[in-house]
């Protein structure tokens, strides 16, 4: 009789953290590799999906007076997972997530220049494809639905941003993408979309909801609040409009931009690439 197969389910299994490591270090390689160009369109992608996922999570929470502080925050942060899960699954380069490959350059299998280089390159794109996406939305007038409820919640959520101090938003940031890049080091070990797609929820629900600050996420929220403050018969409609005296370019680029990019590096790159780094990959010879 002819013998029938076994199947196990160990091939479904998680991968351990030291492979994750491994596996880490070797996409931080193909993805200083790849041609500017490539990575120029997939950083755009990138910019225009966290954008999709703002979008979801601004809509989420306009209106939601209500309800409890905390619970319009954790549903906007339910929502805005949406947009790691396109960068994740649908493939795109993202800035934040891409301060992991110090983990191949700390192996020397990426040079400095390398890394600076796919680093400034992803963060224009992802720029590019945020301010656009945000543009878009104020043509299509999506921030007049709920009768004008998302409008007056995305302003609101721009002035916070703009009038956060210099330390305070290096801070948030750092935490914010220490836990955007735990959300990625966990995909690195899931073995299909769906193990993918909850790996990524709980981690960026998370930093959403308890205010971190996140730099690609800031290029749509805060353009977008900037679009709306530009349309003054909206804002003198508004019943009960934010200050918005902070909420300018300068402040946007200078004061919440600038730092909360620092900190997304000292977050993802240090706090858990390099440490990631120093526990499961240090005693490995240099192979670059």
């Amino acid at each position: 009789m002819e013998e029938q197969p076994t199947f196990t389910s160990a091939g479904l299994d998680a991968l351990p953290p030291a492979e994750v490591a491994r596996k880490a270090e070797n996409v931080g390689v193909a993805k200083a590799g790849m041609s500017p160009a490539n990575v120029f369109a997939l950083s755009v992608l990138a910019g225009a999906f966290i954008a999709l996922g703002a979008i979801f999570a601004t809509t989420t929470m306009a209106g939601g007076g209500d309800l409890p502080y905390g619970v319009v925050r954790l549903l906007g942060g339910l929502t805005f997972t949406l947009g790691l899960i396109l960068v994740i699954v649908a493939g795109a380069e993202l800035f934040t997530g891409n301060n992991l490959i110090v983990m191949a350059w700390a192996s020397r299998r990426v040079s400095t220049a390398r890394l600076l280089g796919n680093w400034a390159l992803v963060f224009t794109g992802n720029f590019v494809g945020a301010v656009a996406t945000a543009g878009l939305m104020y043509v299509g007038e999506q921030y007049t639905f709920g009768e004008g409820s998302v409008g007056a919640t995305a302003l609101s959520i721009a002035a916070t941003k703009t009038s956060l101090g210099w330390l305070q938003a290096l801070v948030l940031g750092a935490f914010c993408n220490a836990l955007v890049c735990l959300a990625v080091w966990l995909t690195y070990g899931a073995r299909t979309t769906t193990d993918k797609i909850l790996a990524i929820v709980p981690p960026i629900a998370a930093f959403v909801a308890v205010g971190f600050e996140h730099s690609v996420a800031n290029m749509y929220f805060i353009p977008m609040g900037l679009f709306v403050k530009s349309d003054d018969a909206f804002v003198a409609g508004l019943d009960n409009a934010p200050d918005l005296s902070h909420l300018t370019w300068g402040s946007f680029l200078g004061d919440n931009l600038l730092p909360v990019t620092l900190g997304n590096i000292i977050g993802g790159g240090l706090m858990v690439g390099l440490v990631y780094w120093w526990v499961y990959l240090r005693g490995s010879r240099a192979r670059a």
